[in-house]
């Protein structure tokens, strides 16, 4: 398989995994308070221990694990927790991850494989390196309602699994507020929760400026036109685009831009027909996250339709994957997951290219564009 055909599938199989695709509507029991954004998790802490609540967005259920601190020995099923190690300076507790050659951070990535171990994933879940490493926990993931058969086997040897939710969580800043669970965990409290502070900030800093602008842009007092984003390509024959509730959808919100087909008040994805797409694409200023395409030729060559979809020349196309490992790993879906006032800032800058927004709220009157534009970008790069 071609190095562009593996991204695009790698890229758009996290979108699907990481875009919440359940309907994540089940009732949240009240909170200790801790989080300001995410909603599936809550904790509370003493000098030496910390209690983790877990709440399922299927059916409300909760589970309840209690962890001495700091922990020292971590094994992540997913790339984003490693970043959150990585965040608050304790990217040396991660002793295992699931698919190192994914992952991004150049300091894990340099581990491997003399101090690092790849203990696969389900059906290639190594677990007896897992027991033999005797983790103070695995931090896992959920998909579904369905538990995991791996993870439960993991269990069964008295290994702390903390399954989380974070990928459920509709706001950009409630995914990245598991940074300060990870900084908790680690015994690095203050540094995570000033890390979050800023991003926070730099967020709806960003937020607010990008309203500004649209208003700008569009002669009103109180509120502009949205610009038009197509999102995504097909992927398995499907064509998914995120409802307006969904993770990316907000982003894109944030940013001044409107996702085309997005079903209002959902947070899952819906299927589009090629035809559907392309008369969206007709109505679009962007398209953006078109798999592991760089450039429009390689686009075209994806599906024999997509040469109607560049008929025109005014059809801005970006993509995500400025930050892509060579065996396809994606920092758009790691380091973001934590660093969505980045994500944010480059779509601001897409957008609205005439006024520069750093994610510190700094504004800057210069107008970028072509490889200038690129170059200020941190994710995406222009497909041209």
């Amino acid at each position: 398989m071609d190095n562009v055909s593996f991204i695009s599938g790698f890229f758009l199989l996290s979108i699907f995994l990481l875009s919440g695709c359940g309907s994540g509507q089940a009732v949240v029991p009240e909170t200790s308070g801790y989080f300001s954004y995410a909603r599936y998790v809550d904790v509370t802490a003493s000098e030496d221990e910390v209690s983790v609540v877990t709440v399922s967005p299927f059916d409300g259920s909760s589970d309840t694990l209690v962890f001495n601190v700091p922990v020292r020995n971590v094994v992540c099923m997913a790339s984003n927790y490693v970043a959150c190690l990585s965040a608050v300076g304790c990217d040396s507790v991660v002793t295992a991850v699931s698919g190192a050659r994914y992952i991004s951070d150049p300091r894990i990535r340099g581990r491997y494989p003399e101090s690092l171990y790849d203990i696969g994933y389900e059906s290639t879940l190594d677990l007896e390196r897992i027991v033999c490493l005797a983790p103070d926990m695995v931090a896992a993931y959920a998909v579904s309602s369905v538990p995991s058969v791996q993870m439960s086997r993991v269990r069964s040897f008295g290994i702390p699994v903390l399954t989380l939710y974070d990928n459920f969580e509709h706001h950009p800043l409630a995914r990245a507020e598991y940074v300060r669970l990870f900084g908790l965990l680690c015994g690095r409290r203050e540094v995570s929760d000033s890390l979050f502070s800023a991003v926070e900030s730099g967020y709806l800093n960003l937020s607010r400026m990008s309203a500004l602008r649209s208003s700008a842009d569009s002669g009103s007092g109180s509120g502009g036109a949205a610009v038009k984003v197509l999102l995504n390509i097909p992927y398995g024959g499907a064509w998914y685009i995120p409802g307006a509730e969904n993770y990316m959808s907000c982003l894109i919100r944030d940013a001044g831009g409107e996702v085309l087909g997005a079903e209002p008040g959902k947070s899952g994805s819906s299927v589009v027909t090629l035809e559907k797409a392309l008369m969206l694409s007709r109505e679009a200023d962007f398209w953006l996250n078109t798999g592991g395409c760089r450039t429009r030729g390689q686009l075209e060559s994806v599906n024999p339709m997509f040469p109607l979809f560049l008929a025109g020349d005014s059809l801005k196309i970006f993509n995500n994957i400025r930050r892509v490992t060579p065996d396809g790993g994606n920092d758009f879906w790691e380091s973001g997951a934590v660093r969505p006032d980045l994500i944010l800032q480059d779509l601001v800058r897409i957008f609205h290219p005439g006024t520069q927004t750093d994610s510190d709220g700094q504004k800057s009157d210069a107008s970028y564009s072509g490889q200038e534009l690129s170059d200020t970008l941190y994710y995406y790069v222009p497909v041209i």
